[in-house]
């Protein structure tokens, strides 16, 4: 269990998260609040933070007191401020359970990162509120991608993938995009990119890298992908709305990162189940090998 202290010197991570999620500079909180930019940079850091001004900072946030502490559940409505949490959290974490389609971030390769930034890019209506700010903030939030997949592949925490057979065939057969519309060589090399990284999903399952398990899941999924994250005794669950490669989407909706016994209970049940009823190992590199077959036989030569 957490300590109060610990909790206490993890606002600072929190208010980090925060921070970039409204896309504010530690020099912008301290001009809101009155505060120095020094001591910003120190409470960030893990310094202990003043009463008052844990009020202050609270209120130029629009957040509760109680999100900044952890307590209870915290609700994030961008995808910068989750994504650094989750860089957070899973720097810290011993074992990760994903149930997140059709392919966990963690474990793409690097050709996936090199197409993310279009991706993301025409994935946002040309209508949308702020689109003037797009590039900003796409460019902040790869940026934080890429530090989560790099702690990740220094680290090599524990991590268990549930990954659905029905968005495998879906994703080589739409290849990954951002919108509708992408025909011709575009989407040509788009469909290919989606074969790269299912290709690297059957490596995996042939390989058995020490510390990934891989399970193939043919039943249906829930509608919203989640991350069980376990530090020692601790579990926490992260369930985002947020989804990246085929019809991405960082901008709308609230994701919720939750220590409540209740729901981790919940989330690791559904879990577990997902998991005994999996296709594993050759079983599981047969049915990709058979996905595979099917979508290179209706590429275009």
């Amino acid at each position: 269990m957490t300590s109060q202290y610990e909790t206490a010197l993890r606002v600072g991570e929190r208010l980090r998260a925060f921070r970039l999620g409204k896309g504010l500079s530690p020099e912008a909180v301290a001009a809101g609040t009155g505060l120095s930019r020094a001591a910003i940079y120190r409470y960030e850091a893990g310094q202990p933070i003043r009463v008052d001004a844990l009020g202050k900072i609270a209120d130029f946030l629009g957040i509760s007191v109680a999100s900044l502490f952890g307590v209870g559940s915290e609700f994030i409505s961008s995808a910068a401020g989750f994504y650094e949490r989750m860089r957070q959290l899973e720097g810290m974490a011993d074992q990760i359970s994903v149930l997140f389609g059709p392919i966990s971030y963690l474990l793409t390769t690097q050709n996936f990162d090199e197409l993310l930034r279009t991706v993301l890019n025409e994935s946002v209506p040309e209508i949308a509120a702020n689109r003037q700010n797009l590039d900003s903030q796409i460019e902040e939030i790869i940026a934080l991608l890429l530090e989560r997949k790099a702690a990740y592949l220094r680290r090599r925490p524990n991590i268990v993938s549930l990954v659905s057979a029905a968005e495998l065939e879906q994703v080589l057969r739409l290849g990954f995009v951002g919108k509708h519309g992408i025909t011709g060589e575009e989407l040509a090399r788009r469909r290919q990119a989606a074969l790269v990284e299912v290709e690297n999903i059957l490596r995996m399952l042939v390989d058995q890298p020490m510390g990934v398990q891989l399970g193939l899941v043919e039943d249906s999924l829930p509608g919203a992908s989640f991350q069980i994250l376990r530090t020692g005794a601790v579990a926490q669950v992260a369930v985002s709305p947020f989804r990246l490669g085929l019809y991405a989407n960082v901008r709308v909706g609230v994701a919720t990162i939750t220590s409540a016994q209740d729901s981790v209970k919940l989330h690791q049940e559904v879990t577990a189940q997902l998991w005994r009823n999996s296709l594993k190992g050759e079983e599981a590199a047969t049915r990709v090998r058979s996905i595979l077959c099917n979508a290179k036989a209706d590429l275009p030569a």
